[in-house]
């Protein structure tokens, strides 16, 4: 018979064992962590900053485009840029030819690398630029494209439109307003990667109405008289022309114009890209069925963040992001597209100016929608 009191007792002596176990085993611990020198310990800091990094007034970015007075980039890109250097209280700078000159905006964007900028803002004009959009990045300068990407350079990130996206739009309103048949022209700057993206679109969306015919794709170089007076020959050779597709505003603005003197408002159709003062005027005017519109302003004022926020490292992804090989910021950057027609322009100042007079706090408010 086994004796119950032996037994019993073995039992109370494992369980007080077990129990002053699990106290000593946390206690032993804690003495070990606390007896561990500093240096050795580990630390971990955050990688976000707990307070807004603070810029040096002597701070300065820099912007390189093209046709520097050209309205549609003052009135939306720089104006947008301006006012984020304004808010970040940092110097801001807008440089580059006055045509569409691309080896000047090259030689711009070399001049400005040995300024030592704190970060550039670059307008992706043309795959050419690439080799500078290299030198400014290999110099240590981040770099940030617009616009228009340049895939093939070593480019930080992109922030633009995806126009294929705008051709689509384009092409099923061409084929909402033609009823799926008749003769379409597209002009705009062939061989620039946003504007052919744009093509693809459009030409994607009219593959599946083979009564619409494509007569021609024709290139204006972004020029209103050149425009216009290609979509005046166009309406000469083909009087029962049914729409242009124009993928630039001066494009649609030449073609608008043509239209309009010719008599056809109405007969032949103008789908264009933005909402320029002009082109909204001649949207409201019946002379242009469309807008199918980029959101310009986030281009600059969130890549002028991104410059920002890698200079000052505002949220680290390591502790070493350099080291790492790796940037803080979005690769890639789509800022989205809306389509205005007459039911839908309200909203839309027709003055730019009424547009540069908006109060400074409206502005902002609107650049973050």
């Amino acid at each position: 018979m086994p004796n119950n009191r032996i037994t019993t007792l073995k039992y109370l002596s494992f369980r007080t064992a077990t129990s002053w176990l699990s106290v000593m085993i946390p206690w032993l611990f804690f003495c070990m962590l606390a007896c561990t020198p500093p240096e050795e310990q580990e630390t971990s800091e955050p990688l976000v900053q707990d307070q807004p990094p603070q810029a040096d007034p002597d701070e300065e970015y820099v912007m390189v485009t093209t046709i520097v007075n050209f309205p549609m980039y003052v009135n939306h890109d720089q104006v947008a840029f301006q006012r984020w250097g304004e808010s970040r209280g940092v110097r801001t700078s807008i440089l580059g030819p006055s045509e569409w000159d691309i080896q000047a905006q090259i030689s711009t964007i070399e001049q400005v690398i040995g300024t030592r900028p704190a970060g550039l803002l670059i307008n992706g004009t043309d795959p050419a630029i690439a080799s500078a959009i290299n030198q400014a990045v290999e110099a240590g300068i981040p770099t940030v494209v617009y616009d228009s990407d340049v895939p093939m350079s070593k480019r930080h990130s992109f922030l633009g439109t995806n126009w294929y996206e705008m051709g689509t739009l384009m092409g099923e309103e061409i084929v909402e307003l033609t009823g799926g048949t008749g003769k379409i022209a597209y002009l705009g700057i062939l061989g620039l990667k946003n504007m052919e993206d744009g093509y693809r679109g459009l030409m994607d969306v009219l593959e599946d109405y083979p009564q619409i015919e494509l007569i021609g794709k024709y290139d204006d170089q972004a020029n209103t008289e050149i425009a216009a007076r290609l979509a005046s020959d166009l309406l000469s050779a083909h009087p029962d022309l049914a729409a242009f597709c124009a993928f630039t505003p001066m494009s649609g603005f030449g073609c608008a114009q043509t239209v309009k003197e010719a008599g056809k408002v109405g007969e032949v159709l103008v789908t264009t890209v933005n909402y320029e003062p002009e082109l909204l005027t001649l949207l409201e005017e019946g002379v242009i069925q469309q807008l199918v519109c980029q959101k310009r302003e986030l281009f600059t004022w969130y890549g002028a963040q991104f410059l920002f926020d890698m200079v000052h490292d505002t949220n680290m992804l390591s502790t070493n992001d350099d080291r790492a090989g790796i940037t803080n910021i979005p690769y890639s950057v789509n800022t989205g597209t809306f389509a205005l027609t007459r039911e839908n322009m309200d909203a839309f100042a027709r003055d730019p100016q009424a547009f540069l007079d908006l109060p400074y706090d409206l502005l902002a408010t609107q650049s973050h929608e």
